[in-house]
């Protein structure tokens, strides 16, 4: 399974980078390849590629704050969550994408 997704938060410091390192955590320890975009104060970091897009099974995005490029995921499963929520859940939300893929 591959999941993509996009992080940010109102400040764009720590909950973005937080929040990418949770999820890309928990997907590594269930052997799901993880592919996270942060949009943060210092601007975009680990742009996605329209090559991982397109591969991935489900798309995450934080809703702290809008996302700019949304229009790259259409057509994709997208999970939004607050990236509160992806912090704390993100092992529980990879069990859950993984029994629906």
């Amino acid at each position: 399974m591959k999941i993509v997704g996009v992080t940010s938060c109102p400040s764009g410091v720590a909950h973005t980078y937080m929040a990418a390192e949770a999820l890309q955590k928990a997907g590594k320890e269930k052997d799901i390849e993880v592919h996270i975009e942060t949009q943060g104060t210092s601007g975009v970091d680990d742009e996605l590629t329209s090559g991982q897009i397109s591969a991935a099974d489900f798309v995450v995005l934080s809703t702290d704050t809008s996302i700019r490029g949304t229009e790259r995921f259409k057509g994709k499963k997208v999970v939004q969550l607050t990236t509160t929520q992806i912090i704390e859940k993100a092992d529980a939300l990879m069990n859950k994408l993984a029994k629906m893929a």
